[in-house]
């Protein structure tokens, strides 16, 4: 099994960018992930400002860090969830030549255990299908006001 996985992916939102990069803030992805509720231990008036600690409880506990952001276009978390996995999430949103936005996101992965190595192989091989996913949770939710049902 691989230890370490580097996953990278793209999709495309009807959104200007800015509006777009929104959606991948810690309080951004309450919008659109249902049970995302991010907990921050110290206080976060931006939520995207480097060095900014959150938790959260969707499905495991995951420890994230905000690594580094350019406002409106990037922004690359670290991530740990204790004896499972650990890397960073990356996400980067571009102006396409529409004026909406073409989303890249790429998790670099390592797992922590024999069987997280299995859970990231799966994960890994599910990639595209996340990704799908994250597109048609945030559409509808746009179109609904309503969080829709991905994982992270």
């Amino acid at each position: 099994m691989t230890a370490r996985r580097t996953l990278e992916g793209r999709f495309t939102l009807a959104l200007p960018p800015r509006e777009a990069f929104a959606l991948f803030t810690p309080r951004g992805e309450e919008r659109w992930v249902e049970g995302w509720r991010p907990h921050f231990p110290a206080p976060a008036h931006d939520d995207t400002a480097p060095g900014t600690v959150f938790q959260t409880s969707h499905g495991e506990q995951t420890i994230w860090v905000v690594l580094e952001r350019d406002h409106g276009r990037r922004i690359s978390y670290a991530r740990v969830t204790p004896g499972s996995r650990a890397g960073t999430v990356t996400v980067t949103v571009e102006e396409d030549p529409t004026g909406h936005s073409s989303v890249q996101v790429v998790y670099d992965l390592t797992a922590l255990t024999p069987d997280a190595a299995e859970e990231l192989s799966a994960f890994a091989a599910g990639y595209r299908s996340f990704l799908h996913s994250w597109q048609e949770a945030i559409t509808r939710s746009l179109q609904s006001n309503d969080p829709a049902p991905p994982t992270r």
